[in-house]
């Protein structure tokens, strides 16, 4: 067993004549916050929903906990929370975990009520999701990923819209997670979410054009902040400004 949790090995992908993934490489350790960064469109979003084998790559491979993807039996696993909510409503919190957990085969009551708790939601365990406020919203979600206790989680673009108080929450239950064992790949446009990821892969135009702690890309660009390295690594690989 290799020591990392998800391996991409030169993936394309298209849609249609949109080259969503160009030979895309790239490996994530176990236990590590990987971070996805690059503008909207750069193809985080295909990449992920490669990674957790809701698309097929054209060409190239995906393994994820040693196994290769799309495989429906390592799903139990994995956990995915998208860029838009999928919560109901009418449901409590506590219901709506509880169903996703289920989707993942797991129905433990302990269980569920451990992540309404970790993402400090335990006095609204019985609230209908509709009263509750956006960023309260967010964290129902994250809770739903993580009841069935994967050992990877994908989090496509988590912070969006949350106010910055929320989003230093979120990142202090993602390291949370990671201290438990589980490898966690965020993908996010906001760079200054950077220096909070073990290690980052900058990514443009379905290309990976850069990868590594965020100390050592900004020492490798010379430039005192990420944003601007990922522009100096932008040019030096002359990848077009085109997002798909």
């Amino acid at each position: 067993m290799t020591g990392y949790a998800v391996e991409v090995n030169e993936v394309h992908k298209r849609f249609g004549t949109v080259h969503a993934l160009e030979g895309l490489t790239l490996k994530a350790h176990r236990g590590e916050i990987y971070g996805l960064l690059g503008p909207n469109g750069a193809g985080k979003s295909t990449l992920i929903r490669t990674i957790v084998g809701l698309l097929a790559p054209d060409s190239g491979s995906v393994t994820v906990l040693g196994h290769a993807m799309p495989d429906k039996n390592i799903l139990a696993r994995v956990g995915y929370m998208t860029q838009a909510s999928a919560l109901y409503d009418e449901l409590t919190v506590f219901q709506n975990v509880a169903f996703f957990a289920g989707l993942m085969g797991c129905r433990d009551r302990d269980a569920i009520d451990a992540a309404i708790a970790f993402v400090d939601l335990a006095q609204r365990r019985d609230s209908r999701v509709a009263t509750l406020s956006g960023g309260m919203r967010q964290r129902v979600s994250l809770a739903s990923v993580m009841a069935h206790q994967p050992d990877v989680i994908l989090l496509d673009e988590p912070t969006v819209g949350v106010d910055p108080q929320l989003r230093v929450q979120f990142w202090a239950h993602f390291r949370a997670m990671t201290e438990r064992g589980i490898t966690l790949i965020v993908s996010s446009h906001v760079m200054d979410e950077a220096e909070r990821c073990d290690r980052l892969g900058f990514v443009r135009s379905g290309q990976l054009i850069a990868e590594g702690t965020a100390a050592a890309l900004r020492e490798q660009a010379g430039c005192d902040t990420v944003e601007e390295a990922f522009l100096v690594f932008a040019e030096q690989r002359g990848v077009s400004n085109n997002e798909h």
